[in-house]
């Protein structure tokens, strides 16, 4: 067995696998102690009987830990490390001390963090925890964007065109029709005949999108990106985009939905659920059912009264309205939902499911461009 492959096993395995691996490199042995300081504290690990590393024994601090899986570990570990720290252990001093926000590298899991834990912050550590929140979200809208360009902006019609424009230019077409003058000696085509086509604009009525956003701690993935969904649509020609979230109480986000960063710090947490009256409340926005598309954003989970929710629901389909039920909406669009209420709603006439935000985009631009 090669040094670095025994070095693995041993790693994985722990003390327990230090007579028959033998020891560790200083390195490895780092990462030894990095992964103990984690991993060490699961409460399974007595009563399994599983790894216990640490073989370089050590106090570690959250800085200390941050500092030395940084240097150890490639990126995506640092990140996987980050998470189970501020996920799996609650290790809340990744997003609250200073000194560790100062060094961590912003990315979704540790936004979801601050998030969680922004009431606890003081304003010096808030101000930190903004940057990360700017910096994920940047990223996060700037994927979108790309979804939503191609979603809305697509040539739906390609008619040939006199008019010769470098990006207009008809590739497939251009070299059918020069098939003629290939020369194989050459191995190479004269093109005698360049073709171009023109992209028509496609015509759009008024639409409106409300999207209606349960704010419990578990839909929080969902949250973000709804913020990072409407920022995007904001603006675009022929869509007005709403933004509502909601627990017990609903709250109308629509005039900061150009802000995703403000309107996730203004984002409170966790409570009880009304969906129904989330409902209620989107039902007055709607100006044109025909024309109009309600998302509900939500893990169906009703505190307040099911039975309104269903008949808000079926009222809405009746009158023209798509009602999307979306029981996720983020980048793995894997739900966790009550699934008896979510038939209900289905049995009315809405659309359940779980999308990514691309996905949505692209719902809406489909409808839109009808």
């Amino acid at each position: 067995m090669s040094d670095p492959m025994r070095e693995r096993w041993r790693l994985v395995l722990g003390d327990a696998a230090q007579d028959s691996l033998g020891g560790l490199s200083a390195e490895a042995a780092g990462r030894d102690a990095a992964l103990d300081w984690l991993y060490g504290r699961d409460a399974d690990l007595g009563r399994r009987d599983v790894r216990r590393g640490g073989s370089a024994p050590s106090a570690l601090t959250t800085v200390d830990w941050l500092d030395g899986i940084t240097r150890l570990f490639p990126k995506e570990t640092v990140q996987r490390l980050e998470r189970d720290a501020v996920e799996r252990y609650g290790i809340h001093e990744v997003v609250t001390d200073p000194a560790v926000l100062a060094r961590v590298e912003p990315n979704p899991a540790l936004l979801r963090a601050v998030l969680r834990t922004k009431h606890l912050m003081d304003p010096q550590v808030l101000g930190l925890a903004r940057k990360l929140v700017e910096t994920v979200v940047r990223q996060l809208v700037e994927r979108l964007a790309a979804d939503v360009r191609q979603s809305f902006s697509g040539p739906r019609a390609r008619r040939p065109s006199r008019f010769r424009q470098a990006r207009n230019f008809d590739v497939r077409r251009t070299i059918r029709a020069n098939l003629a003058h290939w020369r194989p000696d050459e191995r190479r085509l004269h093109v005698r005949q360049p073709h171009f086509f023109s992209r028509t604009r496609r015509h759009l009525d008024r639409w409106q999108v409300i999207l209606l956003v349960d704010q419990s701690g578990s839909m929080l993935g969902s949250v973000i990106h709804a913020a990072v969904t409407a920022a995007c649509l904001w603006g675009l020609p022929g869509v007005r985009t709403h933004l509502v979230a909601f627990d017990t109480e609903v709250v109308d986000l629509t005039s900061d939905v150009d802000d995703p960063v403000e309107l996730l710090m203004k984002v409170q947490l966790g409570g009880g659920t009304d969906i129904a009256r989330a409902v209620a409340y989107g039902a007055q926005l709607v100006e044109n059912p025909r024309r109009t598309i309600v998302a509900l954003v939500s893990d169906f989970y009703e505190g307040g009264d099911a039975g309104r929710l269903v008949r808000s629901v079926k009222h809405l389909v009746e009158q023209g309205t798509h009602v999307l039920a979306l029981a996720a909406l983020d980048e793995e669009a894997d739900p966790a939902y009550d699934r008896a209420t979510a038939q209900r709603l289905a049995d009315v006439g809405a659309a359940v499911g779980a999308m990514t935000p691309g996905e949505l985009a692209a719902f809406v631009a489909e409808h839109v461009g009808r």
